[in-house]
């Protein structure tokens, strides 16, 4: 299966040239580092960069300039930096072309539950409201199941929504899945990771149509 570095390998490569990408907190953050050198690709966070490079080599970190999950990164020759409100604009202006969210839970109709957990301290919601009522197109980055082993891809969320049938593709350490109006369909499969294990690992309903080829990285 793959570790989170594979999964943002795997994300890196949907981005294609020209595109303004939104990266959101945990394994998106990584993709950056791992998309094609041939092409020009702006990230955005939303708390007001646009341009951003890949993370700093240790010892080469400047405090002052972060991502929205608060991590220290680079920016791009030509990068810039602006107030919140200009970057909520830009996304909900559907300016941005992609956004590659982490998730607790996917529905099988592209629901998503990113942003609380009754009864516990979380970060909270961020910009992930703004993102998902504006993108037009939303990757999610997770794993395929819970620390108990429960299946994160699901009939219905069990957690409060941060967006109602907006996800379109879904890569985990097992799988890359698309949602579609008949629920999750299967495209890849992880390596030494076998189809039976991803029916195991998946609540919602699953498409496999012919035969299921082991994803490139």
């Amino acid at each position: 299966m793959l570790d989170k570095i594979g999964i943002a390998k795997r994300i890196a490569q949907e981005v294609k040239d020209g595109y303004y990408v939104n990266l959101g907190i945990g394994i998106p953050t990584l993709v950056a580092n791992y998309v094609r050198a041939d092409i020009e690709v702006e990230f955005q966070s939303e708390n007001g960069v646009l341009g951003m490079g890949p993370f700093p080599f240790e010892g080469e970190e400047d405090a002052d300039v972060i991502n929205a999950g608060k991590q220290t990164i680079t920016t791009l020759p030509g990068a810039s930096f602006f107030d919140s409100a200009t970057s909520f604009a830009m996304i909900r202006g559907q300016h941005v072309d992609l956004t590659i969210l982490g998730a607790m839970e996917v529905a099988e109709n592209g629901d998503i539950a990113n942003w609380k957990i009754p009864g516990k301290m979380v970060k909270g919601m961020g910009g992930a409201m703004d993102l998902v009522a504006s993108a037009q197109n939303i990757i999610v980055a997770m794993m395929h199941t819970n620390k108990a082993g429960d299946s994160k891809l699901l009939k219905r969320c069990s957690l409060p929504l941060t967006g109602v049938g907006c996800v379109k593709k879904i890569v985990t350490n097992l799988a890359v899945l698309e949602v579609t109006k008949e629920g999750f369909k299967l495209l890849a499969r992880a390596p030494g990771i076998s189809v039976e294990d991803i029916i195991k690992a998946t609540e919602g309903h699953l498409i496999i149509e012919g035969e299921i080829p082991q994803m490139k990285l």
